[in-house]
């Protein structure tokens, strides 16, 4: 699958200190700080194709964009894969609903996801995979999991045994009645007869009518949800053959704690025979209005449209990250109007001839995202600084702090 540009991270002097990246895992449920490293493994997981990236999408994909270039900048390689669903049953149900091909929606949407990526500054993946060209690599990940843990067939389709791995739940830390009935909301079956246990993942589903289907050891079908992920993570990126986890940061939006990281890392280990990821690092809902921003309610807002609208892409990355990526929150026009004052505010100030001292304010800014990515402290930091240069301070060199902002907040002046 073809991903977006690559997006131009203007370099950092060297003379600036990089602390180690705190952030907070959802597994241990504390912040903790990720080992120096050379090179770390990331896999975010992507969009399911059946409609544009809408804001709650992009703020999921801002955050783990602030963690990669905050990686890069302090000097190691980030190898960063990210999946595209392009079968599911939602996209079959729209493409359904709107009369049209499935793969001909899915491309259009993968499309508008593109350029959405490319407006809001997003560093694109090494590798941007979707399932329709993963399916051999989904078999034989089922393959491999066949071979070292339980699964079992119900009326042709495969499910895996996740109490098999004895971490599961441990993750999420939801109890069994809660695991069972959000596995129900999000597209789970645990009600369905002759499974072993509710929880159980599935793997392959045979062929339904009006469907499409690939050929596999199991019979023709599609391969479930989670393994999807997990096949595709575990493919592209390298697993560290001296570490007990396979990679460093599984993310997503929180409502893919459960089922969809806690199966997909208990997968991932029958696969490797280690623990998925060291770190599971979860961004919260994006509401509008008050509201809770579904596409049930009908309340989505499309990054495309606000784009086409006349809205600074710049400024609604910063709205984005104006609060604390872990928090649920809300959208509301007062939440983008403040972004744009404050996009303004920093322009005028960084086209100053004389300008405050940039350094303090840079390692301030760096300081701030090494603390569990606290990105409305840095922007305080960088409010305070603008204040300063209106106010007639100098020693400071306006291009060193726009490149800084930049290279860590992604924000283009």
């Amino acid at each position: 699958m073809k991903s977006w540009p690559q997006v131009y991270i203007p370099p950092i002097e060297s003379s600036f200190d990089f602390p180690q990246l705190r952030l907070y895992n959802t597994a241990s449920q504390s912040i903790e700080e990720l080992p120096r490293k050379n090179l770390y493994q990331m896999y975010v997981c992507g969009i399911t194709p059946y409609d544009a990236t809408h804001l709650g999408h992009a703020a999921t994909y801002t955050t783990f964009d602030l963690i990669n270039r905050f990686l890069r900048a302090s000097g190691a390689r980030v190898d960063f894969v990210q999946n595209i669903t392009d079968i599911d049953d939602p996209l079959f149900e729209r493409a359904k609903r709107d009369n049209v091909d499935w793969s001909d929606l899915a491309t259009s949407q993968i499309e508008l996801f593109r350029g959405d990526m490319v407006d809001l500054h997003i560093i694109p993946p090494k590798d941007y995979i979707g399932v329709v060209e993963a399916i051999p690599i989904i078999i034989d990940s089922i393959s491999k999991i066949r071979e070292a843990a339980p699964t079992y067939s119900v009326e042709s389709d495969l499910y895996f045994d996740v109490h098999s791995d004895s971490n599961f739940g441990k993750r999420s830390h939801l109890s069994k009645e809660e695991m069972i009935e959000i596995f129900a909301e999000r597209g789970g079956d645990p009600s369905r007869e002759g499974k072993r246990n509710p929880l159980d993942a599935l793997l392959w589903l045979h062929q339904r009518d009006g469907e499409p289907g690939w050929e596999s050891p199991y019979g023709k079908g599609r391969p479930g949800w989670h393994i999807e992920c997990s096949a595709i993570a575990m493919h592209y990126l390298s697993r560290d053959t001296d570490s007990q986890f396979s990679i460093d940061i599984q993310g997503g939006g929180k409502d893919l704690i459960f089922p969809h990281h806690e199966m997909s890392a208990a997968q991932s280990k029958a696969i490797s025979g280690k623990e998925f990821a060291r770190s599971y690092v979860h961004t919260g809902m994006i509401g509008l209005d008050g509201e809770k921003m579904s596409k049930s309610k009908g309340n989505l807002l499309f990054v495309s449209k606000m784009v086409n609208e006349g809205i600074s892409p710049m400024a609604i990355r910063l709205a984005l990250i104006s609060q604390h990526y872990s928090a649920d929150r809300m959208w509301t026009q007062s939440v983008l109007d403040d972004a744009v004052v404050l996009l303004e505010k920093i322009s005028i100030a960084l086209s100053r001839e004389e300008v405050a001292p940039t350094k303090t304010v840079i390692n301030e800014i760096i300081g701030a995202l090494s603390n569990n990515l606290d990105t409305s402290g840095a922007l305080d930091a960088l409010s305070t600084w603008c204040d300063k240069t209106l106010e007639g301070s100098v020693g400071g060199e306006a291009g060193e702090l726009s490149r800084a902002i930049d290279s860590l907040l992604g924000i283009a002046i």
